[in-house]
């Protein structure tokens, strides 16, 4: 009689097993392709910092084209300094939370 209960428990344990790894990857996706915008933001903000620096307006207007959708850039050049913040929401799907992802650049600015 024994055998007979335990003959569905294999089915169950390995729909749950299926859940939880369908969980964990789903979870390994949304963190790198969080870690992904993190990068593009961090690129983005050196390679604006950079153009400003060297007062090349049209290839900082360029590398702004190059930050994450819905992304904010603010520049500050004051003082023979240059400080650029890329910051962009993360939220690949609507079911979970957005994850802000913000990058800072310095850079003192070029003489001439």
């Amino acid at each position: 009689m024994t055998r007979n209960r335990q003959r569905g428990m294999v089915t169950a344990e390995i729909a749950v097993g299926l859940l939880c790894l369908v969980v964990i990857l789903v979870g390994i996706g949304f963190g790198l392709g969080a870690m992904n915008q993190q990068v593009r933001c961090s690129e983005a903000a050196a390679e604006i910092a950079r153009q400003v620096a060297r007062g090349d307006d049209a290839a900082a207007d360029l590398a702004r084209q190059r930050v994450p959708d819905g992304a904010e850039v603010s520049v500050f050049d004051e003082g023979g300094r240059v400080e650029v913040t890329v910051e962009a929401a993360y939220r690949p799907f609507d079911l979970v939370p957005a994850i802000t992802t913000t990058a800072r650049s310095r850079i003192g600015s070029e003489p001439g």
